[in-house]
């Protein structure tokens, strides 16, 4: 479980093809590695990965075939993610209960400067649009951000220019695919409604 804060930005510098996935190591000097183990979960650009080894300043994880199949940026050597190591039960949450779990890959439409902040609008997959809510929280790469409005598929957000400095929000252009993650109350909620219904 993470909470959508992000404490570094990493760097894949080495992509490994496996025979269903890749294997890859990402430089995090930002990233405090002493309290990682072997087994721990690391968010990547809101991706749950393992660690499977670690040396200083750098670790690797395997990402399968069905995980790069259904998320973005995860297998482009050279470039950055955001990091965040899993929460303890005794941490302060300062964003939103995260489970680390993609939902789908929105597209940006639109990311410009507004006064010192930032507007980013995405459009989100037709099968995650339902529970986006205004003033709701979601989960951008990894980020946890709250909704502005809400339109039909496309949600906007104001970044605020800490934000932006801290994490890999701020090469968004575009036309570029970001991991979507939904609020996991919405989640059971949908859940709660629909059972015995099918």
């Amino acid at each position: 479980m993470f909470t959508g804060i992000i404490t570094a930005v990493g760097k894949i510098s080495r992509v490994q093809p496996l025979e269903k996935g890749v294997r890859l190591t990402v430089e995090a000097p930002g990233l405090k590695l002493a309290d990682v183990a072997l087994g721990d979960s690391i968010a990547h650009c809101g991706v749950c990965l393992t660690v499977i080894a670690k040396k200083r300043g750098s670790y690797q994880v395997d990402v399968s075939r069905e995980t790069l199949n259904c998320t973005v940026g995860l297998d482009a050597q050279g470039g950055e993610v955001n990091l965040e190591k899993a929460m303890r039960l005794s941490d302060f949450i300062g964003g939103h209960l995260v489970s680390g779990h993609v939902d789908g890959v929105g597209e940006v439409e639109k990311f410009e400067p507004v006064g010192e902040s930032h507007q980013l609008v995405i459009k989100a997959p037709r099968n995650l649009a339902k529970y986006i809510a205004r003033k709701g929280s979601i989960t951008v790469d990894g980020v946890s951000l709250t909704t502005n409005s809400v339109k039909g598929r496309r949600f906007s957000i104001n970044l605020i220019p800490h934000t932006v400095e801290v994490t890999t929000l701020k090469h968004l252009h575009p036309g570029a695919k970001v991991n979507l993650e939904i609020d996991l109350i919405a989640r059971y909620v949908e859940r709660m409604l629909t059972t015995g219904k099918a």
